[in-house]
């Protein structure tokens, strides 16, 4: 597995902003949709959405704050529910690493970067063509839309 630490000389807040505008919340009606049955319409929301979207979000710094620590840091997990689909119809324990796990951090010294794992290394272990392809997809687009968001 690669981990990856894109750093960036800006703000956490102004990176985080840049990340959340460039990232919407994942609109989640697709799974009432499924549940009821409707799965065409679900695919068809699916597919109107934005390419990443953000599943949920934890302040890991709040977090911190019982070991009395001080940090600015966001985990974020990030993905696309049909990007997903497209993996675990082969593997289906891709499912394990879908959505992805993006950390935004500043640290002791006010440093900035995003971190993760590398979906290509990642999904990759799990040796399946089909699944690599899709893993070396989302490996570009989540790094490109992060280094947007940092630089």
């Amino acid at each position: 597995m690669e981990h990856v630490t894109l750093r960036s000389a800006k703000p956490f807040e102004t990176v985080r902003e840049a990340l959340e505008a460039a990232v919407p919340p994942l609109d989640h009606t697709y799974a009432k949709l499924l549940l009821d049955g409707k799965v065409d319409e679900a695919r068809d929301r699916l597919e109107r959405q934005a390419p990443l979207s953000i599943f949920g979000v934890r302040d890991h710094g709040g977090l911190l704050l019982t070991a009395g620590l001080t940090r600015k840091a966001i985990q974020y997990d990030i993905g696309n529910p049909l990007t997903a689909s497209r993996m675990t119809r082969h593997v289906l324990a891709a499912a394990l690493y879908a959505p992805i796990r993006v950390l935004l951090r500043e640290d002791a010294e006010g440093n900035v970067a995003f971190e993760y794992d590398r979906p290509a290394t990642t999904f990759g272990q799990f040796g399946n063509p089909d699944v690599d392809r899709v893993a070396r997809d989302l490996d570009a687009q989540l790094r490109t839309t992060l280094a947007a968001a940092a630089g």
